[in-house]
């Protein structure tokens, strides 16, 4: 009697090693048993009683990885102590392997988190690597069974592309589909031709051979998809699909071979075309979305380029260059890969490895995209495309996300029930016409299940959605998934933040009082807040009229929500709030207040100017409660409420906890909340909020917890994004509908069996067509009928 292994399953051949009571078929993998044992970790084995993979023994070497330009090359980042890197592991197969993988920071102290991407089948490991060298971490999941791929081509990290397998299996299928119409089309209309009675076994056995790799390879996606579902306890939407086709397969060989028609070859071969035409037009829609949640959702709608005689201007992220040099301000994040040439770093890199650990930087350093400067500006010179930097792999981290549910779960609820009420329906079926009329009960089943495919409810969401980011995107409103497009449409509270979201200002709007300020003292104070972000200080940074030099900032600390100050050129200058500044605010203004060694020089007062048309806005917020929320005093309280008639509440002097804070009082009293805020002082209430929506007019102020990037010249429109949002909602639910009314009427005709599989077939393509053509031509009357050219 052969025995298996207790941890990888395989018949032991060679050598029994007994040990704790279970049997080994080799030292690989009782040493793993042992880890895991010893770890805590024995829930492995009753995740999947088949899970272990047996260790390579072959004692593989991985030297060559800690060669420090092949470490470069490999890793994704690496800063300090603490690197990212990604592997293939090809051998990844079950729930038990993710689990365990995922688990190697108990296994290895020197591992800090590990995630799996099962569908690629990778790993990204983040480690220690003065502890533990990369070569070790490759060789530590070669002992655990899990051996690493490494190659140019992974580690290039080149762009991945349309699965060509997927156009290969297409191009089979339109073949044998138009081959398969010319070879059966003589049949259907032939009659009593002697000719055609004479070459039909021909024909038909032609047919059978195109229609061979069509079922067999083509349909092998389904195949597996159905097969690791039910593996899983799972009865996903390609379950009836794998029926369909088998059962049309088996059914079209047994008339062939009885003589009792022709089959339907050419059937499933124009079955599965239009299926695999839909699994690319999928596959493209969700590549699209994919790429608008990278860099171009996440990234500041502009960066301040600075030219080599100091001239700063704002442009587009996507316009920057290698070898550009770029302006990066206290708390912003680093857009890209780039050398330090100005400033003194102090790079906080937990938005990369999880940890709040500062690294200092000097000129010349390599700081990579993804940082968080804390302190003084830094000037940077660009060393890699924006797409090309490591902070656009990041925006799919868990850490990132919030735990929402979505229509895409709402479509895989509804596919379940759905696939067993067809199973039901068909099996039903099938038992009824098994007493009538045995010949029939084969082409009800067929029909049935081919008509009940599931593919237009599955394309509905997607392709929706996807036409809608797009139309959201072309106009300045950048969405960071799908999921926050269904959050919009049911919000019922918007909170408005006001400085630098319904305001903006102009330097006519601006007036000093104090004492005279020297040239020397301005030129330092404009350096000073060429370092901050804030709406103000960039307000008062162009107001301010004197020659921009470079001066090195020293010692620069912020206190949230009042000011800041540093030392420039032997000076130590405050800006900030007059309490900041040991003053009194004698008048409920904005303004900001300026010390030079403890000893008061004056004040800049502001005009808030708000922006045109809002009170249009708030008139078509009539369906939302509105609240306004702002870092100032109450000073311009009675025009917020001439200009916000139908307010419901209203708070000034609020700190960035205050904020956060006040959303969480409104979640508490059942409302669904989006937060409009410019993205600085307003990062917490951005991400407590169910919508968080960062303002941003020329700015690179960066947000990675904010939902939605939205341009500040369109927030006066915001009610037409609210509308739009809600709108593709209402095409999805149509689009369900118009899936459902074609199952209904087709499975009402095949039940009693007055359907053929052929219009089955072609039925079921249709409504995938009608879906695809509904949704685009619906989404882009929505758009027109809010997004009209030129408006």
């Amino acid at each position: 009697m052969s025995e298996n292994c207790f941890h990888c399953g395989q018949e032991i051949e060679k050598e029994r090693i007994l040990f704790d009571e279970r049997i080994f078929c080799c030292n690989g993998c009782k040493s793993v048993y042992e880890i895991l044992n010893t770890n805590n970790l024995s829930n492995f084995y009753e995740l999947n009683k088949r899970a272990g993979i047996r260790p390579d023994e072959s004692s593989s070497q991985f030297e060559y990885l800690d060669t420090q330009e092949i470490f470069d090359k490999v890793t994704d980042f690496s800063e300090g102590n603490t690197s990212l890197v990604t592997f293939k592991i090809p051998v990844i197969h079950c729930s038990s392997c993710i689990w365990l993988l995922e688990s190697l920071h108990t296994l290895n102290k020197n591992i800090k988190y590990s995630q799996v991407n099962f569908t690629r089948k990778t790993l990204q490991v983040s480690f220690s690597h003065n502890e533990l060298k990369l070569s070790e971490l490759a060789i530590f999941l070669t002992n655990l069974g899990y051996k690493p791929v490494i190659s140019l081509e992974t580690a290039d990290k080149n762009v991945e592309h349309l699965d060509k397998s997927l156009l290969v299996k297409f191009a089979i299928a339109a073949f044998a589909f138009g081959n398969g119409m010319f070879l059966t089309f003589p049949e259907y209309i032939g009659g009593e031709d002697y000719w055609m009675e004479h070459y039909k076994g021909l024909f038909r056995g032609l047919m059978f051979l195109l229609a061979t790799p069509v079922v067999f390879y083509s349909a092998s996606d389904y195949y597996k998809s159905a097969w690791y579902g039910l593996k899983n306890k799972i009865v996903n939407i390609d379950v009836p699909i794998v029926l369909g086709i088998l059962v049309l397969y088996g059914r079209s060989i047994y008339e062939v071979v009885t003589d009792y028609g022709p089959g339907y070859f050419d059937t499933l071969c124009g079955l599965l075309f239009f299926m695999l035409l839909g699994k690319i037009f999928q596959k493209r829609t969700y590549n699209a979305l994919s790429y608008d949640r990278d860099y171009k959702s996440f990234y500041p709608i502009a960066v301040t380029k600075v030219d080599f005689d100091g001239k700063q201007d704002n442009i587009l992220l996507s316009e920057i260059k290698v070898g550009d040099r770029i302006l990066v301000r206290n708390q912003e994040i680093i857009p890209v890969d780039a050398i330090l040439i100005n400033g003194e770093g102090n790079i906080d890199n937990s938005f990369i490895t999880g940890e709040s650990e500062s690294i200092s930087k000097q000129p010349g350093d390599k700081i990579f995209a993804g940082g968080k400067q804390i302190g003084s500006s830094l000037e940077l010179e660009v060393i890699k495309d924006v797409d090309q930097s490591y902070l656009t792999q990041l925006w799919n981290k868990e850490a990132f996300k919030k735990h929402e549910t979505g229509l895409d779960t709402l479509t895989n609820n509804i596919s379940k029930y759905f696939t067993f009420i067809i199973l039901g329906i068909a099996l039903l079926s099938g038992i009824y016409w098994a007493t009538v009329d045995l010949e029939k009960m084969f082409q009800v089943v067929s029909a049935i299940l081919i008509i009940a495919c599931p593919c237009a409810l599955a394309l509905s969401a997607p392709f929706t959605f996807g036409h809608i980011m797009r139309i959201l995107g072309r106009n300045k409103f950048y969405v960071k998934d799908t999921i926050t497009i269904e959050k919009i449409a049911r919000l019922n509270t918007i909170v408005f933040d006001k400085t630098g979201t319904i305001t903006h200002r102009k330097k006519s709007n601006i007036k000093y009082e104090g004492s005279e300020i020297k040239e020397f003292d301005l030129l330092n104070i404009k350096t000073l807040l060429k370092n901050s972000n804030h709406p103000l200080s960039k307000s008062l940074y162009e107001f301010i009229e004197v020659k921009d030099d470079y001066f090195p900032v020293e010692n620069f600390i912020e206190t949230s929500g009042k000011g800041y100050e540093a030392n420039v050129r032997g000076n130590i200058y405050k800006i900030g709030s007059a309490k900041y500044n040991n003053q009194e605010s004698k008048n409920l203004e904005t303004a900001v207040y300026i010390s030079k060694n403890e000893e008061f020089l004056g004040k800049f007062i502001f005009k808030n100017e708000y922006r045109p048309n809002l009170i249009n806005l708030f008139k078509k917020l009539t369906n939302y409660k509105v609240f306004i929320l702002s870092g100032d005093n109450s000073s311009e309280e009675d025009q917020l409420k001439e200009l916000i008639p139908n307010y419901q509440g209203m708070a000034f002097n609020q700190s960035p906890e205050d904020k956060l804070n006040y959303i969480q009082n409104l979640q508490n009293q059942k409302m669904k909340v989006a937060m409009l805020g410019d993205g600085l002082n307003d990062a917490g209430a951005l991400k407590q909020s169910n919508v968080g929506i960062a303002i941003s007019d020329d700015s690179n102020s960066f947000t990675p917890s904010s939902d939605v990037i939205m341009n500040g010249e369109k927030v006066v429109t915001l009610d037409r994004y609210l509308n739009v949002c809600k709108g593709s909602i209402t095409i999805v639910k149509m689009t369900f509908i118009i899936s459902f009314l074609y199952n209904i009427v087709g499975l009402s005709y095949a039940i009693t069996g007055h359907m053929h599989p052929l219009f089955a077939a072609l039925i079921m393509p249709a409504s995938s067509i009608t879906v695809v053509s509904f949704t685009t031509f619906s989404t882009w009357i929505l758009g027109r009928k809010y997004f009209k050219k030129g408006s």
